[in-house]
């Protein structure tokens, strides 16, 4: 089996009616992980496969689950509303395949107007941080920080990248093994950025194909909110991420 897609579902219902039926012509299967609350994955397209918490877990350990769950050479986890357009997939394998050391392939991730979604972005540095989750933003603006989210290239032609946003991330299964796959303790934020920094420790590479297209309608709640729970649990998945690589706070 070649991919296998994982996606996690916290009350998603009516975005995996719009982005399944365009995933499962992609994939060799595809596994819903179905957190909270009951009901998060009803309705769906023939042929998903629905695992059902029976309490919730963060992101991270469902997408874990859906990893142990499944037997692709590949494992694409893809959030509920990125809706992959056709050939997205295949293009992010064929990429993968040439290039061994290819441990994490992400695509173009285009908003639903379909303006250009900067996905691609450098690991965090101390005083970015700060810039980005304070109101030191409102005078710089959200993605005033040019070479975080890499905004003075808009790449035509396969790119390595820091760390790729994970809202549809190819990842090889080997690679998975070695690092011992997403860490759970990450409730929500953060996550995707331990995973590629890890693999990028580990020696794998992480790649932005943008031969591949994908439509996402990010929320952004903690780009547009300085105070929410989701502010929250962005400062405890940072913390996290420093305890367990003290060597960024070097990097201001």
């Amino acid at each position: 089996m070649k991919v296998s897609a994982v996606v996690v579902s916290h009350g998603h219902a009516a975005e995996l009616r719009e982005s399944l039926p365009a995933l499962l012509p992609q994939v060799d299967e595809v596994l819903v992980v179905a957190n909270v609350p009951p009901g998060s994955a009803v309705g769906l397209p023939e042929g998903v496969r629905v695992v059902e918490n029976p309490h919730p877990l963060t992101l991270s350990a469902n997408v874990n689950l859906g990893i142990a769950a499944t037997a692709g050479e590949y494992v694409l986890a893809a959030n509920p509303d990125a809706i992959a357009e056709p050939g997205a997939v295949e293009a992010l394998v064929s990429f993968a395949d040439a290039h061994p050391r290819c441990g994490i392939a992400g695509p173009e991730i285009r908003w639903p107007d379909g303006s250009w979604q900067p996905s691609r972005r450098r690991f965090p540095t101390v005083g970015g941080t700060i810039v980005r989750r304070t109101p030191l933003r409102r005078f710089r603006g959200t993605y005033s920080q040019r070479d975080h989210y890499e905004l003075d290239e808009r790449p035509t032609v396969p790119v390595q990248a820091d760390w790729l946003l994970g809202a549809f991330l190819l990842m090889r299964r080997t690679m998975l093994d070695e690092i011992g796959g997403w860490d759970a303790g990450y409730r929500h934020y953060v996550e995707d950025i331990d995973l590629c920094y890890r693999a990028m420790r580990a020696g794998w590479e992480r790649w932005y194909v943008p031969a591949a297209f994908v439509t996402h309608d990010y929320a952004a709640v903690i780009d547009k909110r300085f105070l929410s729970r989701h502010t929250l649990w962005h400062a405890r998945g940072m913390a996290r991420f420093v305890r367990k690589h003290p060597e960024r706070l070097l990097a201001l």
